[in-house]
Order: structure tokens, then C-alpha cells, then sequence
């Protein structure tokens, strides 16, 4: 396990963090789909700049890029074991399998709970949110994988 941990790439998973990260800025802009996104949720979109604590809004950032960080050092631990099995893995093979795991393991793995979740039961509402949620994830893990992929090869 520790020689799997050393072979991982902290550069690309660092560099493909921070795109994670601002992928999701962009995905949840006033201008994409943040509007939508709340509006589907039953809630209206803020008129005015919320106000947050310093340590409220260090959470929600800060708690945003470790989610990224984790998912994205996994897809290296699952890209560099592949490598064992098929050496010259390239940014096209890492994006598939950004995708594939995106969207079978952490698309899906929520489905359930956002219709279940979703505070109005509106089931076709909660549909919506989820593949807004979970198009911003699948997205954010592809380009991942390209990068981690280029990285490798």
C-alpha cells in the first residue's frame, strides 16, 4: 500500500483539484446554473450577498476543495493501479475512466438520496437537481482523469 501511495502523482492531482475546483465555481455561477439549481430546490435565488461567518464560509470552500482533493487522489490510486495491468496510460484513457467511475460510482451512489431529500417531493424537480449536481461531478472527474492520464503517460 505505501509504495502505491508514493507512486501517485501529487502534481496532477494538485493541478486537476484546482481545475476541479474551478469547473464547480463556473458550473454553480450566477450565470450557468446556480439560478435553476436553487429554483428547483423551492428556494429563492438571494437578492442580495448572503452573509456567512469567516468560518462558515471556510467550511463551504475549504470543504469543497478537500471533496475534490479525495475523489481526485482516488482516480489516481485507480489510474496508477491500471497502469500495473497497462502501462502508457494517456489523457484519453484517464478521462474514461474519470467518466466511468463518475458516473458509476458517484452519480448514482446519490440518486436515491436526492429523491428522497428534495424538501418540496417534487420527484421530477429532484431529478433535475441531481443532474445538475451530478453533471458538475462527472465533468470535474473526466477532465480530471485527461489530466491525471497526461501526467501518467
Amino acid at each position: 500500500m505505501n509504495i502505491l501511495l508514493e507512486n501517485l502523482n501529487w502534481l496532477a492531482i494538485f493541478l486537476a483539484s484546482i481545475v476541479s475546483f474551478v469547473i464547480g465555481a463556473v458550473w454553480f455561477g450566477p450565470k450557468t446554473f446556480y439560478p435553476i439549481w436553487i429554483k428547483l430546490l423551492g428556494r429563492e435565488v438571494p437578492t442580495e450577498r448572503v452573509q456567512m461567518s469567516a468560518g462558515e464560509t471556510a467550511l463551504m470552500f475549504g470543504g469543497t476543495y478537500v471533496g475534490a482533493l479525495v475523489q481526485i487522489a482516488t482516480l489516481d490510486v485507480i489510474i496508477t493501479l491500471a497502469q500495473v495491468v497497462s502501462p502508457g496510460i494517456g489523457w484519453g484513457t484517464g478521462a474514461l475512466f474519470g467518466f466511468l467511475f463518475s458516473v458509476g460510482l458517484s452519480a448514482f451512489s446519490s440518486l436515491s438520496h436526492r429523491m428522497f431529500g428534495q424538501p418540496d417531493y417534487k420527484i421530477y424537480n429532484s431529478i433535475k437537481v441531481w443532474l445538475i449536481e451530478v453533471g458538475q461531478d462527472v465533468v470535474c472527474l473526466t477532465v480530471a482523469g485527461a489530466i491525471l492520464g497526461a501526467f501518467a503517460a
